[in-house]
């Protein structure tokens, strides 16, 4: 059990060797329906503080679950590749499920936008996406929140329903 990868992949899909979007991606190797679950993440459960001390890689293949907690993949699998979209197929169920946001075609690369999980900014990037660059702020967008809805880790709906209740007592 020691090595086995702390993620895991639905057998609908694999990771390939993709240079352009740093080094790997997860393809669909026959349709997915909607809602499908695809890939759960695991890992170990670190502070920001402890995170910034991890190299470039496990801070890359983290993800964020909660404010100031990410949890790091210590065993690299292949559902550790899933990719940064902004017009993504897949999205968060929970804090650690990757489910179909809508039907996916075989050969299709799975992907999702990081702002369904990130508030911090241990993840920026520049993208060749729609927005052109990735930030711990694009959660915070109105227009995401109707794309996404129900697709949200947990942690961050929570953020966009107190907001929206403020925004209906104003």
């Amino acid at each position: 059990m020691q090595n086995l990868p702390c993620s895991w992949l639905s057998p609908k899909l694999e990771s390939r060797k993709l240079s352009e979007k740093g080094g790997h991606g997860v393809f669909a190797l026959k349709p997915i329906p909607k809602d499908t679950l695809i890939a759960m993440f695991g890992g170990t459960i670190v502070t920001g503080e402890q995170l910034v001390t991890l190299t470039e890689t496990l801070q890359s293949l983290s993800i964020q679950v909660h404010d100031d907690l990410f949890l790091v993949s210590t065993i690299i699998g292949a559902g550790d590749h899933i990719n940064h979209s902004c017009n993504p197929n897949c999205g968060i169920q929970g804090q650690i499920a990757i489910v179909a946001m809508r039907d996916i075609n075989a050969g299709e690369e799975a992907t999702f936008d990081y702002a369904m999980c990130d508030t911090a900014p241990y993840d920026e990037f520049s993208c060749e996406c729609c927005r052109k660059s990735i930030k711990a702020d694009d959660w915070q967008s109105h227009d995401l929140w109707e794309q996404y809805q129900g697709y949200f880790s947990y942690y961050i709906q929570q953020k966009i329903d107190e907001i929206l209740k403020q925004e209906r007592q104003t």
